[in-house]
C-alpha cells in the first residue's frame, strides 16, 4: 500500500481489493464474531481475559487469512483507524449478503 488515504471512502474501495479471497473474507469474519462475542463474555463476567482475547481474536484470524491466503500485508500496519473501520463495514456487508463469504473476487484472478 503506498498510497496515503485521506478519506475513507477511497481507502475502503482499496481495502475491499485487498480481501477478495473467500477465505481471507471467511477468516475476518470469523474473527470479528469472536471479538464480539469476547466483549459479550466481558460484559457478562467482568473478566479480563476476554478483553485481552478480543483483539488477540480479531487479528490473528485476519492476519493469518492476509499472510496464508491473501499473499498481501494487512492494511492495518499502515492505516490502523481506516482499517478497523473496514473490517467492521466488510463485516456488516458480509452479514447483510452484499459481499459474498465463498465467491473469490474475479478481478483478483485475472
Amino acid at each position: 500500500m503506498a498510497e496515503k488515504f485521506t478519506n475513507f471512502s477511497a481507502f475502503y474501495a482499496f481495502y475491499l481489493t485487498e480481501h477478495s479471497n473467500k477465505t481471507c473474507r471467511q477468516l475476518h469474519f470469523l474473527g470479528s464474531t469472536l471479538v464480539i462475542l469476547c466483549l459479550a463474555g466481558f460484559i457478562a463476567t467482568g473478566a479480563i481475559m476476554y478483553l485481552l482475547a478480543a483483539p488477540i481474536c480479531g487479528y490473528g484470524f485476519a492476519w493469518i487469512g492476509h499472510f496464508v491466503f491473501e499473499k498481501n500485508r494487512p492494511a492495518s500496519f499502515k492505516q490502523p483507524l481506516f482499517s478497523f473501520m473496514g473490517d467492521w463495514v466488510m463485516y456488516w456487508q458480509l452479514l447483510s449478503g452484499k459481499i459474498r463469504f465463498a465467491q473469490q473476487d474475479e478481478a483478483r484472478k485475472a
